[in-house]
Order: C-alpha cells, then structure tokens, then sequence
C-alpha cells in the first residue's frame, strides 16, 4: 500500500454493525399457568411468578450519547472555557507557553502533549513554461530551463499570467529562504521554547529523524541561519531575471515594485511567524502585503484558488501526522511533487527528475534492503532542500486541554483531534452516557464528501468518528491493530527488508510470488469492467501479496447509518473508484488524481476476492511498509476523506459525470460546478435530485461489476433506506462509526453528532490506551577531558522515576560534535545495568574534535512508543 500523508488512494479503513440486545427492552415474563380446581372447591387466588431483575448488559460503541463541536479562533479564550467549565475539550494544537505553565499547575484541567504538529511557509511556486525557441534572447524572468518527456526544451518564465514577476518561482530564491529564516529565533522567542528547530520534511519525534540524524546535523548546520547569503543569492537571482533594486532599496521589475503577498494565519503563533518573514522581505528589499486570516478564509487563496493569478506568494502552513508515522519517505512525495495532492498548487511542483524518482521510490519503498533505503533517503532530504517548495520552521511540542473529569485517548502525533481512538474512548470518568461539548479552533472547514472532501484537520476529527476502519493505528507506536478485519497474511519476496511484531499478522517469505491469472490487475474505462492478469496473457510476479479475513458475522453486524447492511459490493465500490478517476475514457475521470493513480499504477499487481462470505481478500504488489502490520492492505471502503456507502458514492458519481458537481475542488473549477458537499450547501439540491432519480430506477452503479453483487431488490432497499434518511436528516452523509451526523450548522459552525445504537463492539475494547511510555533521559559525564585520556559518560533512562524496562528498549545511539557543529562519531552505548548505558569515547575519537568546546547527544529509541527520546550534552576538550 501506497505511503500518502492524508491521500485519496487505496487505502484501509472502518465499520459498524448492530448493537448487542443489552441495549433493548428486557420482555416481561408471562403468568404461570392457573391449574383449574375441582368444581365443589373455592379456587385459591392465582399468584405471579416473579419477574426477573434484568440482567445489566454491557455498553457497546461510544461511552458518551452526543459531542457538539463548535469553535473558537483564540487560544487563550479557549482554554478559559475550559478552565471554567463551559466546554470539556479543547482539542486545538496550543502552542503557548503561558497557558501550558497555568493548565499545568490547575488542578481542574488535564494537559495532553503531543509531538505530530508543524510549521511551514508554503510557496506558490507558479512559472510559465515556454518552448525554448519562442523565448527571445532579450526575454526577462527566466528562471529555469527542462526537457519534456517528448523532447521538448523548455524554458521557465517566473511570471504570473499577469506578468508580475514570482520570485518564488525560482528555485534558488526558495532555497535562500532557509538562510533568511531564523529558525531558533522562532522556537525560542515566538514559540516559548515549545518548540524546535526543523529544517526537514520529517518529524523531529518520529524513528527516521533518529535513524538519520548524523545527515539531519549536517544539513541544520548548512542551512542555519545567514541573512547576508540569503542576500547575496536573491539578489544574483532577481538580478538575473531583470529585476533592480532603486534608489529607495525596493525590487522592481518592469517598472513596478516587487510585492510579495504573505497569507498570514490569525489562530496562532503562525501570526508571529509569518510577520517577522514579511519583515525579513523587506529587508531583502521586497514590498510586502500582509493577509491576515483564519483557515477557511486563506484557503480561498491557497487550496481553492489559482495559483497563476498570483493573487498570493507565501503562506504559514501547519501540519499534524495524526498517526506516529514509523517510516517518512513518503513525505518527499506528498510535500514535492503533484502526486501529492489533486489541487492546482500542487500540480505546480516541478521536481528534477532525480528528486521525482528517488520520492517515487522512497513512496512506494522501492528498495532491494535498507542499505538502499538509506542513500535514496538520504539524497532526498537534501534535494528537498534545494526544492524548498515550502521551508520547514519548526516541529512543535503541542498540548491540548480538557476537563480533569474526561477521559480520552490521544495520539502521541496527532493529540486528540487527530486520534482515531478519541470516538471510540472518550467519555467521563466512572460514567455512561452524557453530552460533550468539543472546541475547536474551526469546523466546517471546507466541503465534506468522502472521495476528494475537506482535508482540515477541523472536519476529519469529526468524519472519522463516524465510520470505521479494517484497522487501527496504535496511538503510542504506529503500528496496526485489527477493528473490522480478524486477521491477516503478509507474504514477501525473499530478501524484502520487512518486520513483524504484533501476533495478528503473519509474515512469511517467497523466492516467487505469482499473481493468479483470475485477479484483476486493471480497469476498462469504455466497457466498465475489470481486466484479469489471464486477459493480458502474461506472467505477473508480485513482491508483496497481503491476504485479509474478516469475520463471519460480517454483514450481520455492520450497518450503514441509513439501516443497510454492510455488503461486499461497499468493498468493491471503492476499488473501482480507485481506478475509474484516474482513466481518461471514464466519465468520472479527474486530471488532478491522475498522477496521483499513474504511480500507484507502478506498483498495483493484483486483486482477488478469494471469498464472499467470509470475505477474505488477495493484494498484491511491489510496494510495502517496513512492518508487515502497516503492509496489510484491508480494501475497507474509506475514501481519505470519509468512509462510503456504494449507493452513497453512487450518488456523486450521477452529479459528476453529469458535470453539476465534482468531488475535487480542482475539478471543480475546471468544470465551474460546486465542489460536492453531502452535508450542507447547493450541492443538497442536486444530490436529492439523483437520489429520486435512482430510487425510481433502482439504479445500480457499474453495473457490469457491482451487478453480480447486488441484486435489484437490494438496490431498491439500499435507496429506500437512504431516501428515508435525507428526509429525516437533511444530509446525505452515512457511516458505520460509533457515532451518526446528526445536525450541521453551517453558519454558526457548529456540527452535533450522536451515539449510533447498532454499533456492535463493546465500549471498552480500546480502553488499554491509556498513557505513552515515554522515556526520560540525561547524561551524566565530565565537563572537562583530555583528549588522549578517553572519557566515560553515563545515560541514564527512566520512566516514571523509575528504570526503563531493557526488553523495552530498542537502541540508545550516540553523536558526537565538533565546535562547528560536525559530526565526527557516531555509535551504540553499552547496557550497564537496567536504565543506565555506558558511552566509553576513545582517545581517536576525542583527537578528531580538537581542542575547544564539544556536544554528546544520545538518542533512545523504545519499543513501547516509536518516539524517540533525545538528550545533549556540553563538555570542553583540553590540550
């Protein structure tokens, strides 16, 4: 499976099903039978059996009845109401350290801390790419050149379609911005320490930041702070596009003045952030236009807007990995090239080719061992420096608030709102039931539909409490644990570097893996059926096959929403969408995800329904995750930005293909048509309007596959069971989660959202979610040693106070630095006892630093929590 930080592609996702009978009426027994007496004798009065106390069954699906989300901009307002009472969550990604200081010390709060949020400036990277030969040798605003697929040269003009001047078109200027930036000026002055410095496209608390940090250091201490070089190279580059700098210090070009237009968020620190780089431009001599504004107000520039209209430069970007993401690579893809997301900035990404194929690669894990794995990683975080389509600021340590009373489970990346678990754990303490009001900094951000809908951090803590998933991330470690699927078969091709840990997934290796000649390996857009590996009529190998059992009981426990029953045709639904956007001869087809479908192309081999009922499913391909529990593919019908019913899908796809609504804002403005909400809007009209239209025929979609599955009997119940819903509901939008969309107030921004009675598994299967195990660590050793003495130093690791169990942990790793900041060792310590490890540095070892100051730093990494813990130390070498 494809590695995609929040993606619209093949990926596992949730389910629900009927609630156990603890939840309906006990029957009242009926009378004992009166035996008649003889006809001279008085009958006695009959009496009553006693009526049993009914037994207490226990609660399944969410503890709590109802959440209303509702949203609050400022930080400090936010943890007030807390603080006094009025709201229970807070689930808003604070970053500020007065409030942590206060929350800590209040009894009447709980701190959740969290290590998955950062800060970024995104660049609209727009340029106009010309043929060579009709560009004039006199021409200004060149600022690149390339050759096409076709073997065409090209040459690039940093101009919008207006044609003033982008300097962020070129790539120099871009790369510049990371000396111009101070980035421990930020964590330290505008972040109150709770933060740090972060010059790369991975996370300072996940596994390949410590995998790398020898390359990390060297490239922080290239890329550190230099206003002078970021200077020198912005001014050769304007230079060399036309532009001049007059007599009052200001770039113009073409006559007019240089004006830079910031997007500046108002939630935050980004507020700070993005006002000291304006004030960094116009040090560099730039004239500069500061747009302030809220989430959804900014995204009408940078995710719904066209960047050629050079309405907009730069924004202050923010990112939460809601998961503890345990293998990065395929943040180069997401980050750097137009596979990553189907909106128009994106498709302005122009990677070299070395870089766009070295991110393919590392995506899809394409790599014959580690060894490998770790030059291409390599060469991407420094090409990705030089790209700088964004500039990293900092990796945040981020915390939320809540009511000393609540109990919720939070993801040690993502914290609350970006837990998968908080739905399926929240609620207070010792208690069932009850309402829960949940703020946050925006909601209804932006439209909801499962296939390409809002991908706000804001509306998916909401649309994921309402459908499920074939698995769970553990919010401590990031791997995988079964909540629809039962269980699962990882095979691999001999030599594949690929690990197991949990006992739900089996793992095991094949010299060859053949694909069967009746899966399906292709989708035929014209005649809207799938393609078997026979049809093509050759051999397919495969380097990774994943085989899932789901339960028996399946489709008896899992209901949508609306009252229908899960069914195999859901599962197959969204496989054809899968492929059906992406062909050019589908009426669906969107140009936004076809670059996104051409590299999952590369690496797809197969797909085989072994079984219906129970439903066990065959996956084959040449990608894979480093753990066999990440590679399991489940093929659940989540979109990436909900989960879906077919005949839910089915109505989207009517209103597209009749080009009256798109499921991606990018087709959307291609078509002129509303991006497709199923929640709230115009697009309610036009949704409503296929639904009588597929009631009334009882439609079935692609019908030349789905019509094998579903019969017509129960497409007519699937329609009246969705039609019956609209009308009671007002929305067109089903799952199978724990809780149901109830009410949605577009307006006031606020959404309602309750308990979903036939959701079938106990409250408290999550409930061992409880704390992380994080480790402390220090380091004990001289502050002073002679080189040719050696030196020992101590680390000491803890949780709790206490040592860190040694089965727990999985490598403490030392660093060692120079006066420059270079490293110049690297290796492992030595278990000493439980909780203490020992660093004996050599005589060689301290020469190569040289007299002056030095830095040890150490980091451990736990088999409990894939968050690595870090410490540093200063020491003087002597003579």
């Amino acid at each position: 499976m494809r590695k995609k930080f929040i993606v619209w592609a093949v990926v596992a996702a949730l389910v629900l099903g009927a609630l156990a009978a603890c939840e309906k009426a006990t029957p009242t027994p009926t009378e004992a039978p009166e035996e008649k007496p003889p006809a001279t004798e008085a009958a006695p009065e009959p009496t009553k059996a006693p009526e049993p106390t009914p037994t207490p069954q226990p609660r399944t699906g969410a503890w709590v009845d109802e959440v209303t989300f509702i949203t609050e901009t400022d930080d400090v307002a936010g943890y007030e109401q807390v603080k006094g009472g009025l709201v229970d969550v807070y689930a808003f990604t604070i970053g500020n350290p007065d409030i942590y200081k206060e929350a800590k010390a209040n009894p009447d709060v709980k701190v959740l801390e969290f290590f998955g949020v950062y800060n970024e400036l995104t660049f609209n990277t727009y340029k106009q790419w010309k043929p060579t030969e009709e560009v004039a040798e006199d021409a200004t605003g060149i600022c690149g050149t390339r050759t096409t697929d076709e073997g065409v040269e090209e040459t690039a003009i940093c101009e919008f379609d207006n044609g003033q001047l982008n300097p962020f078109g070129n790539k120099k200027i871009r790369e510049a911005m990371n000396w111009l930036v101070d980035r421990d000026y930020i964590a330290r002055e505008i972040m109150g320490g709770l933060a740090t410095p972060k010059y790369l496209p991975i996370t300072s608390a996940f596994p390949d930041y410590a995998r790398y940090i020898d390359k990390v250091r060297e490239l922080e201490a290239k890329y550190a702070y230099n206003f002078d070089k970021a200077k020198e190279v912005v001014t050769a580059e304007m230079e060399a596009m036309g532009a001049t700098l007059n007599e009052e210090g200001i770039w113009t070009y073409n006559g007019e003045p240089v004006e830079i237009v910031v997007l500046i968020r108002t939630e935050d620190e980004r507020k700070e952030i993005g006002d000291y780089f304006a004030n960094q431009l116009e040090a560099l001599g730039f004239q500069v236009k500061r747009h302030y504004g809220t989430f959804s107000e900014l995204g009408a520039f940078w995710i719904r807007g066209n960047p050629a209209e050079g309405t907009w430069h730069a924004y202050t970007g923010g990112w939460i990995t809601t998961v503890v993401s345990r293998d990065q690579g395929g943040n180069f893809e997401f980050f750097y090239t137009p596979r990553g997301i189907g909106i128009a900035l994106w498709q302005t990404y122009d990677p070299g080719p070395e870089f766009d194929k070295i991110s393919e690669r590392l995506a899809n894990n394409d790599f014959k061992d580690i060894a490998e794995r770790d030059e291409l990683f390599r060469q991407a975080l420094e090409l990705a420096l030089q790209e700088s389509v964004r500039i990293w600021l900092v990796d945040q340590k981020s915390f939320s608030v809540v009511r000393n009373d609540i109990e919720v489970a939070y993801d040690l990346a993502g914290g609350v709102s970006g837990a998968w678990l908080w739905p399926l754990t929240l609620r207070r303490t010792g208690q069932e039931g009850g309402s829960i009001t949940w703020l946050n900094a925006d909601v209804l951000s932006d439209p909801w539909n499962p296939v390409g809908g809002s991908n706000a951090i804001y509306d998916a803590q909401v649309y994921r409490a309402l459908g499920s998933q074939g698995v769970l991330p553990d919010p401590f470690t990031g791997l995988a644990w079964p909540y629809r699927i039962e269980r699962a078969e990882v095979v691999a091709q001999t030599g594949t570097p690929i690990t197991k840990t949990l006992d739900w997934v089996t793992l095991e290796f094949q010299d060859e893996i053949v694909v069967p000649e009746d899966a399906w390996v292709d989708w035929d857009a014209k005649e809207q059926r799938f393609i078997t590996a026979g049809e093509l009529g050759e051999q397919r190998t495969a380097r990774i096959k994943s085989v899932v059992y789901y339960p028996e009981d399946l489709y008896d426990t899992v209901k949508w929403h609306d009252g229908s029953s899960f069914d195999i045709a859901d599962v197959i639904m969204g496989l054809i969408l899968t492929f059906d956007r992406g062909k050019p001869d589908s009426p669906i087809f969107d140009e936004s995800y076809q670059g996104d479908f051409e590299s999952f192309l590369s690496v797809f081999k197969g797909v085989r329904i072994v079984s219906e009922q129970p439903l066990v499913i065959e996956w084959y391909t040449d990608s894979f995750q480093l753990d066999a529990e990440l590679t399991v593919t489940t093929l659940w019908p989540q979109y990436g930005f909900g989960e879906g019913a077919w005949h839910m899908i089915a109505l989207g796809v009517l209103a597209e293909q009749n080009e009256e609504l798109a499921f991606t804002a990018d087709k959307a403005d291609a078509l002129g048509v509303e991006w497709m909400s199923y929640i709230a809007g115009p697009s309610l009209e036009i949704l409503a309007k296929y639904l009588d239209q597929a009631a009334n025929e009882g439609f079935i979609p692609y019908a030349n596959v789905l019509g094998q599955y579903i019969t017509a009997e129960e497409a007519q119940q699937r329609w009246a069971n969705y039609k019956a819903w609209y009308e009671k509901m007002g929305h067109f939008w089903i799952g199978t989660g724990p809780f149901y969309l109830d009410k949605v107030f577009p307006v006031e921004k606020t959404v309602v959202i309750k308990r979903f009675e036939d959701f079938p598994d106990p409250a408290d299967r999550w409930l061992r979610f409880s704390e992380p195990m994080l480790a402390d660590v220090t380091i004990e050793g001289p502050a002073r040693v002679r080189a040719a003495e050696g030196a020992t130093f101590e680390v000491v690791i803890t949780f709790k106070g206490e040592p860190y169990p040694a089965n727990e942990i999985a490598a403490v790793k030392y660093l060692l630095f120079n006066a420059e900041g270079n490293v110049v060792a690297t290796g492992d310590a030595t278990m000493a006892e439980e909780g203490r490890y020992t660093i004996e540095l050599t005589a060689d070892q301290l020469g190569e630093l040289g007299v002056g100051a030095a830095r040890l730093e150490v980091a451990v990494t736990s088999k409990a929590v894939s968050i690595p813990s870090l410490s540093s130390v200063e020491f003087l070498v002597l003579p």
